[in-house]
């Protein structure tokens, strides 16, 4: 069925028509309305109760969880951004040397930063797949390279589930099954996709996968959402906030 138009969900001028969701989206009215709830909540403090710390995320993650086709809403965490979720993964991950963590070409520096850090830590070696310089079947092709760079090597395999600047859909599946086979651990930067387009983690089975709120998810700027398989199951905490425990 065909979506109608939604623009009177938003606060946006008639004389306007957005259409980079890609890079930042809109509050929708709702959004903005719960903002100021919230900072009116502050200026009650007499009104907040155990409650108020630990029901809204959990209704989060509830919808998170929904969203992604998971059903254990307690492996959905929310966090401030990419960045934290993926230091918290590489937090957890421990290498040998000469170990391999694969990545793609001119990756978002949010997935990028955080493994070349890992790879020096533990004196492991990133593999960057190049893009194609074709762009006949550029996607097929880079898809193919990056099923054949998965090695005996590959420890880690981290990418989205589209390219963040070209827009190349990646064959998660296919690669998922080609990690298995060497137990290589897939981590998905889910941001340019997830809320646009379907995503079940139950389908691909990643180890991990982060998102940040304020694109397809039409959340605020400085939410994010990550689900942590059995992998990182009694994993350690970037920070032992009070709350998380």
């Amino acid at each position: 069925m065909q979506l109608k138009n939604q623009k009177h969900l938003f606060s946006i001028p008639e004389d306007i028509t957005y259409l980079n969701i890609a890079a930042q989206s809109p509050s929708f009215k709702s959004v903005e309305e719960a903002g100021i709830e919230g900072v009116l909540e502050k200026s009650h403090p007499y009104k907040i109760v155990g409650d108020s710390y630990f029901e809204p995320p959990k209704a989060l993650k509830k919808l998170f969880a929904k969203i992604i086709d998971v059903d254990d809403y307690n492996r959905i965490a929310n966090l401030p951004s990419v960045s934290y979720g993926m230091a918290t993964v590489a937090n957890n991950i421990t290498l040998k040397k000469d170990d391999e963590i694969l990545l793609v070409e001119t990756q978002f520096p949010s997935n990028y930063y955080v493994w070349e850090k890992l790879a020096t830590k533990f004196d492991a070696k990133l593999h960057i797949v190049a893009m194609p310089k074709t762009k006949n079947n550029r996607g097929k092709k880079w898809n193919e390279a990056i099923l054949n760079a998965i090695s005996e090597k590959t420890k880690v395999v981290a990418l989205g589930n589209l390219h963040w600047a070209n827009g190349t859909l990646f064959d998660l599946k296919s690669i998922r099954e080609k990690s298995k086979k060497f137990n290589s651990l897939l981590v998905i930067d889910g941001s340019q996709s997830v809320g646009a387009l379907p995503f079940s983690v139950k389908e691909i089975q990643p180890d991990a996968l982060i998102c940040a709120g304020y694109k397809w998810l039409f959340g605020p700027y400085g939410c994010g959402y990550g689900y942590f398989g059995d992998y990182f199951d009694d994993g350690n905490p970037i920070e032992d906030n009070w709350s998380n425990r």
